[in-house]
């Protein structure tokens, strides 16, 4: 897909669930209405923050590339990287980092209700999205925007700032800018993919990642 077409369309999702938002419509929150094509070096980007933990000085930086309605994504989150982070990240030898992927309209929209808490909660909206990754994406896309929110209730947030995150079209449009540049940069074709100090890496089990990490040690 063209990427100037791809924010344009991302500017649209942003602004037909922000409609939902505050209107509680049922209907599908996804409008073509005010569609506007936007070169991607126009978007400011400075606002979105890359999410890692870890040491910041580690001696390898882990990169996973992740969709949120991605089920090897989800896979892969409720078991080797619990592992990685207790092994690896908690004792300062890695600094991992999560790029989201966007494939659909609803990773999109689960990002922005990821993002919307911030740092400090958003590893822990992330795990929440992931864990209950089967219930969250069934039903119509009304339905799909409830249950995202009740992620970021669960988180703390109120109904004010979830609403003021969900309908940032500017925001959404900067997620997808810097997604595709990442993306493009470290040749990312699939999900979950790992760069590892820089080397791509496709899924693999814990064991095997173990086998790559130790030896950049």
């Amino acid at each position: 897909m063209n990427r100037n077409i791809l924010i344009a369309i991302v500017g649209v999702l942003a602004i037909g669930l922000g409609a939902f938002v505050l209107t509680g419509s049922s209907s599908d929150p996804v409008s073509p209405v005010n569609a506007q094509t936007v070169e991607a070096s126009d978007i400011d980007t400075s606002g979105v923050v890359e999410m890692f933990v870890g040491d910041a000085d580690a001696p390898i930086t882990l990169i996973e590339y992740a969709s949120f309605t991605c089920p090897h994504c989800a896979s892969f989150h409720a078991n080797a990287y619990k592992n990685l982070k207790k092994d690896y990240v908690d004792t300062g030898k890695v600094k991992f980092v999560f790029r989201e992927v966007y494939f659909d309209r609803y990773g999109l929209w689960a990002g922005m209700v990821a993002r919307c808490g911030g740092g400090e909660r958003y590893f822990g909206i992330v795990d929440l999205i992931f864990e209950h990754q089967r219930e969250w994406t069934q039903g119509e896309p009304a339905q799909i925007a409830i249950n995202l929110r009740k992620f970021g209730k669960q988180a703390g947030l109120d109904d004010a700032t979830l609403d003021a995150c969900l309908t940032d079209g500017e925001k959404a449009a900067a997620l997808t800018a810097v997604y595709q540049t990442n993306a493009t940069a470290d040749g990312i074709r699939s999900t979950p993919s790992l760069v590892i100090n820089g080397t791509l890496h496709q899924n693999m089990s814990y064991d095997e990642l173990k086998k790559v990490l130790d030896a950049e040690l």
